[in-house]
């Protein structure tokens, strides 16, 4: 997503709000396409989950030539 104001990428309030929606108990399962390209800089997906409500359980992964598919289940402690 980018920001039409900077031209930048939002991930950063993207990031924020999914963790805000993942502690929340609003997720069910959630997918990751793992790509190896670099942009410069990013934000760590899991920092500040409330670990001691949630626990993920990784699903099959998928592997493509270009990018790795990891799901994640969602579960309450």
């Amino acid at each position: 997503m980018r920001s039409p104001a900077t031209g930048t990428f939002a991930s950063r309030a993207v990031a924020r709000r999914s963790l805000e929606h993942l502690n929340a108990g609003l997720v069910d399962e959630f997918s990751i396409a793992l790509s190896p390209v670099l942009f410069g800089s990013g934000v760590r997906l899991f920092e500040g989950v409330d670990a001691s409500r949630i626990a993920l359980e990784q699903v099959p992964v998928e592997h493509s030539t270009r990018a790795t598919h990891l799901t994640y289940a969602v579960r309450k402690r």
